[in-house]
């Protein structure tokens, strides 16, 4: 008895060793060819099944002889300890095939039984590295290239690009995931990733493979930069077994890899909208008549025709809603196209197909107050926002939309002279969605002046410095600078009477862009107190400052003399609309 104990404890000791240069192998994915003991026949395993089996065996004599079984004979234990010395020495041999035997003249001392030596860790994480950089990933497609932060790529991503959202649940877990990947919140990223194939499984039962290999490849990259390179090896592993069915190590062309990369770019907008669009033409080169990559392409072309070079996309929006006319998004898309090449009937009553199709969904509702907005129709533009308000509360760009709306309308009720009672209602309507907005995201260029002329036109002057002076702390841009400038020079003019700061603020604004069509308004306000003083008294010194300061401006002005013969009759600059930029 004691000599079969003695005997048990040394299988221990192997079975550790073994286990442990089998592990360390696996995590470099060796595949072995093994002896089956008790046959003649010699087959090839993954080496998963290989440990597997060299454990069971282990595991198997070890019971036995450390219970006394009588039943364990000499014959039986010489078989399994042969087995594993067979397992060991193919992946030995498979190791330093795989490896060029670098070790060989390094001037290291080895030892009989290599251990972690022969299969380092940082040949571990190398060789999978190289594996994640072949994968068609999230983490492959430079998506946040040139964003400003990842904070604003987010809002951008998850409540501004909008379209079609109830059908593409899985791409919009996966770049969530991408997302909280970045933001080292790891296991809420997995928790997307499972939830995204869940998604897939469901919408694409019948393609769930090909569209599952993102996603895959997205676990791969998440478990990687956890440092758990055997459960990123696995997602490899099943990327790799798709893709060798169509002889490829770890990438595929596929129309449908190329179309998830297409709405990916889509959803993440700006720089992105070209390379999606390339992304769908090349799905369509494999099959022209699929009707989602032709909506994508639709949508791409959409976006680009506001960018240089001007491409018309009327050709694609047409083919995606031959291919599915049930595409309602893409239709109100077509309508505000037509809408800007004066087709406004065919325009209205695609809209109007839409919204009575689809009544609900969220994109084509924007889209159609959009067209309504641009009719001129505010009231049925802000109907329709508020109706998509209710299903999405918390959305900012709702609730800055609707603002601005009720703020088109106060300017356009004041213009009519309404009465004091509805405009004062206006009023509070767009400082009540506006402010949150603004409080939601600060980031927000020109809704702080916004706020700040809606307070100061119903005499909430202190409200309007707050806000006001809330935008001039922030880092504007170019444009946005200018407009705030003239702002809050009218609301210095108007409201508080200081002429002298109307003028700083208006020269302070003309130097930003002298082209645009703020710097122009400011040179004829700043043109006209010049006048109205030269008027009074041609050698009012603030007067001429101020026309040597646009001489500087515009080489080509005509003599002074000549300017003031255009006075005003009564010099008195303050309009009837304080908030109307004139």
């Amino acid at each position: 008895m004691e000599e079969i104990t003695s005997e048990s404890q040394k299988i221990n000791d192997k079975q550790k060793y073994y286990l442990n240069t089998l592990l360390e192998c696996y995590q470099q994915k060796f595949y072995v060819s093994i002896g089956v003991s008790g046959t003649n026949k010699v087959k090839t395993e993954p080496l998963e099944e290989t440990t597997l089996a060299a454990n069971c065996s282990v595991q198997m004599l070890n019971s036995k002889m450390t219970h006394g079984d009588s039943n364990c004979g000499a014959q039986e234990s010489q078989e399994c300890v042969e087995m594993l010395g067979i397992v060991f020495l193919w992946l030995m041999i498979h190791s330093m095939m795989d490896h060029g035997m670098s070790n060989q003249g390094s001037g290291k001392e080895t030892s009989d039984f290599p251990g972690e030596e022969e299969f380092p860790h940082e040949t571990t994480k190398n060789s999978l590295e190289h594996s994640l950089q072949q994968l068609k990933s999230h983490f492959t497609w430079n998506l946040v290239e040139g964003e400003h932060s990842l904070d604003d790529f987010e809002d951008r991503v998850c409540h501004q690009t909008e379209f079609q959202n109830s059908e593409f649940k899985a791409t919009m877990c996966n770049i969530q995931a991408f997302i909280k990947h970045r933001r080292g919140q790891h296991q809420a990223a997995l928790e997307c990733l499972r939830q995204a194939e869940e998604f897939i499984q469901r919408e694409h039962a019948d393609q769930a493979e090909v569209r599952s290999l993102v996603t895959w490849g997205n676990h791969a990259w998440v478990y990687y930069h956890l440092g758990r390179f055997a459960d990123a090896q696995l997602y490899v592993d099943k990327v790799k077994r798709v893709c060798q069915k169509f002889s490829s190590p770890y990438r595929i062309e596929s129309p449908e890899l190329d179309c998830e990369e297409g709405w990916t770019r889509l959803k993440c907008g700006r720089n992105q909208n070209e390379r999606a669009k390339v992304c769908f033409e090349k799905a369509l080169e494999k099959n022209p008549k699929n009707p989602e990559f032709a909506s994508g392409l639709a949508i791409a072309s959409y976006r680009l025709d506001n960018q240089p070079p001007s491409q018309n996309p009327i050709n694609p929006l047409r083919q995606a809603i031959r291919l599915n006319p049930d595409n309602q998004y893409v239709k109100v898309l077509l309508a505000l196209k037509l809408q800007k090449m004066n087709k406004k009937d065919e325009g209205e009553r695609l809209v109007e197909e839409a919204l009575e199709k689809a009544p609900l969904a969220t994109d084509v509702i924007r889209g159609a107050a959009k067209l309504y907005r641009r009719k001129g129709d505010l009231d049925l533009a802000i109907e329709l926002l508020r109706k998509a308000l209710t299903c999405m509360p918390n959305n900012i760009y709702l609730h800055c939309h609707i603002g601005c709306y009720y703020r088109a309308k106060v300017l356009e009720v004041e213009k009519m002279g309404g009465e004091r009672e509805e405009l004062q209602k206006l009023v509070r309507h767009a400082i009540d969605h506006l402010k949150r907005a603004d409080e939601s995201n600060g980031n927000f260029f020109r809704i702080g002046s916004y706020l700040a002329c809606l307070h100061a036109q119903v005499g909430q002057y202190e409200e309007a410095e707050y806000y006001f002076q809330k935008e001039f702390s922030k880092e504007l841009p170019p444009v946005a600078k200018q407009v705030l400038h003239l702002r809050y020079g009218n609301f210095q003019l108007y409201q508080r009477k200081c002429e002298d700061k109307a003028i700083h603020h208006f020269t302070q604004g003309v130097k930003i862009n002298q082209g645009s069509k703020e710097g122009e308004k400011m040179k004829n306000k700043l043109q006209r107190f010049a006048d109205i003083k030269l008027s009074k008294n041609r050698a009012d010194p603030k007067a001429l400052h101020l026309l040597a300061f646009l001489q500087e401006l515009n080489e080509d002005m005509q003599p002074a003399e000549e300017n003031s013969e255009r006075c005003l009759d009564s010099g008195n600059l303050i309009p009837l609309a304080s908030l109307a930029e004139e």
